[in-house]
């Protein structure tokens, strides 16, 4: 891992912003601002599709973690998102996919089928990003989280069911089709967001989901609205506090 000059450092309202590169992986690692070394938790975010590491749900949900709960916060660009180069493979199954919703097919189960197959990419790759930040002195090898929805959830799923490290996750906006199997692995606490209203995931798809997953501590969190909806104004809050709960 190296730390990039875009800048290498910036700091605002006590959240320090580093910008890195793992091999061909841009990533951006939110600290306190003034931390020493020292280990502390460590929440990784997920991206929504079509956006990248520092959409604005991500950087305020991150500088959020930071503030609050004085977590270090990173977030990755998933291949074809982002400063990632264009990925033919994925990009071509993409408008083949837009293509077919356009004629008419429905969404949602080629949506899915998307993320399962971008899942075999990405969670090597923030495995990896994992290792390399917790050998950073001023994160260390501490309780990690995760956090992610729609997309953030169709990776993050087969992440957190694989990687034993994780305590604690925030995910919601998906459904059972290719992640019942995973979820029924993951046994840390969960906190599940459901659009109640979704026209991406039909809403059985998600209760699916929500009660394919293996752990004893999970609640759903239903809310109106689509599935572009805001979330609604205190689950930022509450995602804190779950996750502080877990990892401090």
């Amino acid at each position: 891992m190296r730390f990039t000059s875009r800048p290498e450092s910036s700091a605002a309202d006590g959240v320090r912003t580093r910008h890195f590169l793992l091999g061909d992986i841009p990533g951006v690692l939110w600290t306190p601002d003034g931390a020493g070394p020292g280990t502390r938790p460590l929440v990784l975010v997920g991206h929504g599709g079509g956006q990248h590491k520092e959409a604005p749900l991500v950087t305020v949900r991150a500088e959020h973690f930071v503030r609050e709960c004085g977590f270090a916060v990173a977030a990755v660009d998933v291949p074809g998102h982002g400063e990632r180069p264009t990925d033919q493979e994925l990009d071509a199954i993409a408008s083949a996919n837009g293509q077919r919703i356009a004629a008419g097919a429905e969404p949602y189960p080629l949506i899915a089928d998307f993320q399962a197959l971008a899942a075999r990419r990405t969670v090597p790759e923030w495995r990896a990003v994992l290792d390399a930040l917790q050998r950073l002195p001023d994160v260390g090898a501490g309780p990690v989280g995760y956090w992610g929805v729609s997309l953030g959830c169709g990776l993050g799923v087969p992440f957190v069911a694989a990687e034993p490290r994780v305590r604690a996750a925030v995910l919601g906006l998906s459904g059972a089709r290719a992640l019942a199997e995973a979820a029924g692995r993951i046994t840390v606490p969960v906190r599940f967001l459901l659009a109640w209203d979704d026209e991406r995931v039909p809403r059985a798809q998600g209760l699916a989901l929500f009660d394919a997953f293996g752990s004893a501590d999970k609640s759903l969190h239903a809310h109106p609205g689509p599935h572009s909806a805001p979330l609604p104004a205190d689950e930022p809050a509450d995602a804190a506090r779950f996750l502080a709960r877990h990892l401090v």
